[in-house]
């Protein structure tokens, strides 16, 4: 983390030359390994969070980046590889939230407790790691959790990454049809004779390893923006699921290649970045989207009201001959 601070020190400045950018960023180690992982985070993270908001399952995937932190944390606290505890914790928790399924529903108060509970055993990690294990040179912080740093993921993190990805997006390619059945109409798929109680499970299961996967590069505190936004505004621009999905995974991408490059220039962390131009393009989608509606509106009105003011005039008109 400190030899990719001190480079991005001396970085070259922005130009409107943006081939000659390209070249530059790409020179660098670090960028590279940043964009590839990147980019595979972000399309598996477009891929599964269109149905993580097709479903309603928004509070699930923010659940589950409490768990992340404190999965992280455990491991690095303990010796353990942080992706193996990531996977680990957060797949275990989202089997029980999908076990309990509709039961979990009213349950505010409780649900809320245990989440406030995994984020304190997530704090008690935080404070043996940095006094008993921090600083001995396993390239793991704080920080690193909350915040991510795609910066510094390395060539085997983005094998991992890469591995784990290409079976999550093979078990959508297997899941997507029954899975799109049972997210839309869960009682018709279940009287169709689908196994919707075992979807739901295996689908929270890929849930928890695109978490698990996308806390390397934007942190648990910010994995919920990547997931859930990008999501969000496809499904706010077109009701088709296919291209829903494609969008979805194009816009997260773009996010993230502009986060990414955005940090580069400015210093910025680029998981913030990312995290801030996701939320502005949902922001852009939905002002645009209202202003399209008042902009139809107004104009329904206004023809309605000339047609008025002419039929008005023909009864005038009639009445005087």
């Amino acid at each position: 983390m400190n030899i990719i601070l001190a480079q991005t020190s001396h970085l070259p400045p922005f130009t409107l030359n943006l081939w000659h950018d390209a070249q530059t960023m790409l020179h660098y180690d670090f960028m590279r390994h940043a964009l590839l992982a990147g980019s595979l985070l972000s399309i598996l993270a477009g891929l599964v969070g269109y149905f993580v908001v097709l479903r309603h399952q928004a509070f699930a995937g923010e659940a589950l980046s409490d768990v992340a932190f404190t999965g992280a944390l455990g491991g690095a606290a303990f010796g353990i590889n942080p992706l193996v505890s990531l996977l680990v914790l957060t797949g275990a928790v989202a089997l029980a939230m999908g076990a309990f399924g509709e039961r979990l529903r009213g349950r505010d108060v409780a649900i809320g407790t245990v989440l406030a509970w995994v984020l304190g055993l997530g704090v008690l990690f935080l404070s043996l790691f940095t006094t008993q294990t921090s600083g001995k040179g396993t390239g793991y912080s704080g920080v690193t959790v909350l915040f991510g740093n795609i910066l510094g993921i390395t060539s085997a993190q983005i094998g991992a990454i890469a591995g784990a990805g290409a079976l999550v997006v093979l078990a959508l390619l297997f899941l997507g049809r029954p899975l799109l059945f049972a997210s839309l109409d869960p009682d018709v798929a279940a009287a169709r004779g689908l196994p919707v109680r075992v979807i739901g499970l295996a689908f929270m299961l890929l849930v928890a390893v695109t978490v698990s996967l996308a806390t390397l590069a934007v942190g648990a505190l910010l994995v919920f923006a990547l997931l859930l936004l990008p999501a969000a505004v496809a499904q706010q621009i077109t009701a088709n699921p296919t291209k829903g999905i494609g969008l979805a995974a194009l816009l997260a991408l773009l996010v993230t290649w502009l986060g990414i490059v955005v940090g580069f220039y400015t210093g910025f962390p680029s998981s913030v970045c990312i995290s801030l131009l996701a939320f502005a393009v949902y922001v852009l989608a939905i002002g645009g989207q209202n202003v399209g509606r008042y902009l139809i509106v107004h104009r329904l009105v206004a023809e309605s009201t000339d047609i008025t003011s002419i039929n008005r005039e023909r009864r005038a008109r009639s009445a005087g001959g």
